[in-house]
């Protein structure tokens, strides 16, 4: 990232940004740069950011800022994604785990950007094609999950090639190493580093024999095949339905290496990953002077 011309902003549909936007806007303001937002969020920044079109911010921002939470930065990347912009995640409020700094840490961090002093973290998508919509790319995960009342997600996975394991489960999760601290983990799976290029396949709830989950290389396409005793599924897409399978109906998924640039200043994946899952709380060690 090299001078930054322009600013675009990416908000969250409810929380209060407004501190957060006024030090990106005075600090875009001091160096003569453009401020972008989208056309349905632009209302509620101030009057000196430009509104235009998604196409229009993603081709012109040299920088993306994301002000929000986890899904905020997901939207973001997805947005921005297979392009080299950086986003920087911003959290209003709860802690974030994708997001790098809260709004207090701001003007430091602008700070920072204009003395080089950050680096780009490459981050990988997994990606599908569902009726109507081609290469549909998640950072976290896409799910098959179970319709209720519609019977189990029954599914043959097929891993380079070779069918090799059948899941019978409330939902089966192909997710990425940032994904693993989301949904995956919630289903049991492993915690891994962002910089491992793996897909994990996890299923949620299972009911089959074989419960565990697979940890698979990103050059290899995962398939995945609804067995006839299978009930309907909702294809998730990071949190979001995004379509529909039926028994007999099968879906590959892709690892696209290094699709999001996200904006680090020094906290690291396992620091964040304490945060969230509040790793150190398990322990429950509580000493006097800890109060």
């Amino acid at each position: 990232m090299g001078m930054v011309a322009t600013v675009g902003l990416v908000l969250h549909p409810q929380r209060d940004s407004k501190k957060a936007i006024d030090a990106v806007v005075g600090w875009a303001a001091g160096k003569g740069a453009a401020v972008l937002g989208l056309p349905d969020e632009v209302g509620r920044i101030d009057c000196s950011a430009v509104a235009v079109d998604a196409h229009t911010l993603v081709e012109r921002a040299d920088l993306l800022v994301s002000l929000g939470g986890d899904g905020t930065m997901l939207r973001t990347m997805r947005l921005i994604a297979r392009r080299p912009t950086p986003v920087l995640g911003v959290n209003l409020g709860r802690l974030g785990f994708l997001a790098e700094i809260d709004v207090a840490e701001l003007p430091g961090t602008l700070s920072a950007i204009d003395e080089h002093r950050y680096t780009i973290e490459p981050r990988m998508a997994v990606e599908t094609d569902l009726e109507g919509a081609a290469g549909v790319l998640a950072f976290n995960d896409i799910a098959l999950v179970r319709i209720p009342g519609e019977g189990m997600a029954d599914i043959t996975v097929t891993a380079a090639g070779q069918p090799f394991v059948r899941y019978s489960a409330d939902a089966v999760i192909v997710a990425t190493s940032t994904g693993s601290t989301a949904y995956s983990f919630s289903a049991g799976g492993p915690v891994v580093s962002p910089r491992v290029e793996a897909v994990l396949v996890v299923p949620a709830a299972a009911h089959s024999v074989f419960n565990r989950a697979l940890v698979l290389p990103a050059d290899e396409e995962v398939a995945l095949e609804l067995l006839p005793t299978s009930g309907r599924l909702a294809v998730e897409v990071d949190g979001a339905v995004m379509g529909h399978l039926c028994p007999g109906d099968r879906v590959t998924v892709r690892a696209i290496a290094g699709a999001a640039k996200v904006v680090r200043l020094g906290t690291t994946f396992y620091e964040r990953a304490r945060r969230k899952l509040r790793i150190d709380g398990s322990l429950e060690i509580s000493t006097p002077w800890d109060e």
